[in-house]
């Protein structure tokens, strides 16, 4: 008896990295964790990990703290961004919480040692998590100030060989300009890093960008608000913009 999968065409990727910002676990909410939005979330990492693909997550964390805002406030800029560093370990924590409870293995990996609650980031053990279809999430970013939780993603995706990222955001795809408050706004549906960097779009910052570029990494932009959206991509449907050489 077939299980309804046979027919399915095999995912466009085969090891993937999901960037989602701290804001997105937040919900409605001004602030925090919304344990529902949390769970949707995980909900469409689960529909994508039953396809078979390998998946690895950067969560930001601004939702709890931001480094640079607290630098803009009077902080000093190291401090404040370790700060930052913890806050995404809150939040990748709750998203393993989330997917464990539905049954799918997960390992929170950070880049600042705190073993009660994460393993420490090794890349050969990273890398054999993966491969026994264990989900990965990389907290704490790089480990250095200075550095943003894009930097991070686009980092371990190319520690990981994975061979895209996709970066979760409010909108599906990247637009010439702001789509929330210009109603002309065009979306892309692809574009070049030397584009995104030259034309200053806000995809991710310019050094994720730079890297990325410079190792042939494409990113791929869509609304993580779409249900069904992450998984569509990797089925070769959906609306979204991919950025590449």
């Amino acid at each position: 008896m077939s299980d309804g999968t046979a027919n399915q065409p095999a995912p466009a990727y085969k090891r993937v990295l999901l960037k989602i910002s701290g804001e997105a676990l937040m919900g409605d909410q001004g602030f925090g964790l919304h344990p529902p939005t949390v769970q949707r979330i995980a909900q469409e990492v689960k529909t994508v990990h039953d396809l078979g693909v390998e998946i690895c997550m950067v969560i930001g964390g601004g939702n709890i703290f931001r480094g640079l805002q607290g630098s803009a406030q009077g902080m000093e800029r190291t401090t404040a961004d370790y700060m930052g560093m913890l806050a995404t370990v809150m939040n990748a924590l709750a998203m393993q919480s989330a997917l464990e409870e539905m049954g799918v293995f997960c390992r929170v990996i950070s880049a600042i040692r705190m073993d009660e609650v994460a393993e420490p980031y090794i890349r050969r053990r990273a890398v054999r998590h993966l491969e026994k279809k264990r989900v990965c999430i990389f907290a704490a970013g790089t480990g250095n100030p200075y550095f943003t939780t894009d930097t991070a993603a686009t980092l371990r995706a190319n520690e990981m060989a994975c061979e895209a990222i996709f970066k979760g955001t409010k909108v599906d795809g990247i637009y010439d300009k702001d789509p929330v408050t210009h109603a002309d706004a065009v979306r892309f549906d692809e574009i070049s890093f030397d584009d995104v960097l030259q034309k200053r779009l806000k995809v991710m910052d310019a050094s994720a960008i730079a890297l990325a570029r410079d190792n042939d990494l494409p990113i791929i932009v869509f609304s993580l608000d779409e249900p069904g959206g992450f998984r569509g991509i990797l089925a070769g449907e959906g609306t979204y913009t991919i950025v590449h050489g």
